[in-house]
């Protein structure tokens, strides 16, 4: 990265790339077979495990959580600074938590929301996931058609979702759905929903490049209670962009990551491979 950052970030940068070339790169060799034989390329319970023990002992853990929580709470540069290091390689792991959904609940949670999901949250406790794009609404979130209605003293969900990633493991989900019959972002509502819940379906499993896997849900009549609301009523949409916000900065970082090992990879293979008698180093247009 070409921005300059603190002293104590450059050395947290430094720990993480350290972890990456120790702990996630060795990984990669069965993360990489098991997409071979068509499993999903993800981590063992154990591996995972193993992981988490060392983020713990290295005090890589809530670096973007409140303090008042034992987090970090790392400003933006120096989160895109890990981001980076973290996606030099294939292995799919996210120092807990992943930092989007926190930042949300952290800004308009209720207090007993955030003892109930954000805390265990921030402390790598639970998972959680997102759902906010739609089959005909994908890049245009203000399109969604999800519908939220109160009846009695809960709350009716109907409507589908695509494109929601690590659903099976997330504990609860924030669900965007539409309040009233507004359009744009008029209504757009947050709710808390919890795995398990009734009426709640994964529909399918959606194959992704690079091994991945994202879902598609099914929000048949499912009844949440009152307090499930996360935030207020029709004043969901400042808060998603404020979490869609972090993660774009994320990919952006990501990328930068992902080039960077690329470029590195590239670096070595010409200084090795011979074609015609010389190595590809050696040629002009290389």
């Amino acid at each position: 990265m070409t921005v300059h950052l603190a002293e104590e970030h450059r050395m947290l940068q430094d720990l993480v790339a350290r972890f990456v070339d120790d702990q996630l790169i060795p990984l990669e060799p069965k993360i990489i077979a098991r997409e071979i034989r068509g499993e999903p390329p993800k981590l063992s319970e154990d591996e995972e495990a193993s992981l988490l023990a060392k983020c713990k002992e290295l005090g890589l853990w809530a670096l973007d959580a409140p303090e008042e929580l034992g987090g970090a709470n790392l400003p933006a540069v120096a989160l895109m600074a890990v981001n980076e290091e973290l996606w030099r390689t294939v292995v799919p792991f996210t120092l807990p938590p992943d930092s989007p959904n926190l930042r949300m609940l952290m800004a308009v949670a209720s207090p007993e929301q955030k003892n109930k999901y954000m805390e265990p949250y921030a402390r790598g406790e639970a998972k959680s996931a997102i759902a906010i794009s739609e089959p005909g609404a994908g890049a245009d979130p203000s399109g969604m058609t999800t519908k939220a209605e109160m009846v009695g003293n809960e709350w009716v969900i109907n409507g589908r979702k695509i494109w929601v990633s690590r659903v099976p493991q997330a504990d609860f989900i924030i669900l965007m759905a539409r309040v009233g019959s507004g359009t744009r972002h008029e209504g757009i509502t947050a709710f808390i929903v919890e795995n398990g819940t009734e009426g709640f379906e994964i529909a399918r499993e959606i194959p992704m490049l690079g091994g991945h896997r994202s879902y598609e849900l099914v929000f048949d009549n499912m009844r949440l209670p009152a307090n499930a609301i996360l935030g207020d009523i029709g004043q969901g949409f400042a808060p998603m962009q404020l979490r869609l916000n972090v993660r774009r900065l994320q990919i952006g970082a990501w990328a930068i990551g992902l080039s960077r090992r690329a470029l590195d990879m590239m670096c070595t293979h010409v200084k090795q491979r011979k074609t015609f008698g010389a190595l590809l180093a050696d040629r002009q247009a290389i």
